[in-house]
């Protein structure tokens, strides 16, 4: 396995066990994380947790399934970096109330997300006409 595929897993399941740890958290004192909670807590279990997991996993099953190498290498790292970048800033931004920041971390997280697409569709795009 590509170890950027390992990192993804890795910080998907750090994400995991993060986004449980501030739901708990919150369950027991609701005043004591600042900012939006619900939100934080949505957004580390989707974009951190099941996200990642399914880039690393993906990223190493899908093209062996289509019977070809990834499309790009490069792509996939820079989607690792994009999608990192993104959801901290997004955190950060809720536990601040600033939006400038969630938005600026929503579309890092976004360009990974579009960055996967591609890379996964050129992937798996068939030879010939689409059937």
């Amino acid at each position: 396995m590509h170890k950027r595929n390992r990192w993804f897993i890795t910080i998907g399941l750090a994400y995991g066990l993060l986004g449980g740890g501030i739901a708990l958290t919150f369950l027991a004192d609701p005043g004591l994380i600042p900012g939006n909670v619900p939100r934080i807590h949505g957004h580390i279990m989707l974009l951190g947790f099941i996200l990642m997991m399914i880039y690393g996993i993906a990223l190493h099953v899908l093209p062996r399934f289509s019977g070809k190498t990834l499309y790009s290498e490069r792509m996939a790292t820079w989607q690792l970096y994009f999608a990192n970048a993104g959801l901290p800033l997004m955190i950060v931004g809720w536990l601040m109330l600033t939006n400038w920041l969630v938005l600026l971390g929503g579309t890092l997280s976004y360009i990974g997300i579009a960055l996967f697409a591609a890379n996964i569709i050129l992937t798996v795009k068939p030879k010939g006409p689409w059937s």
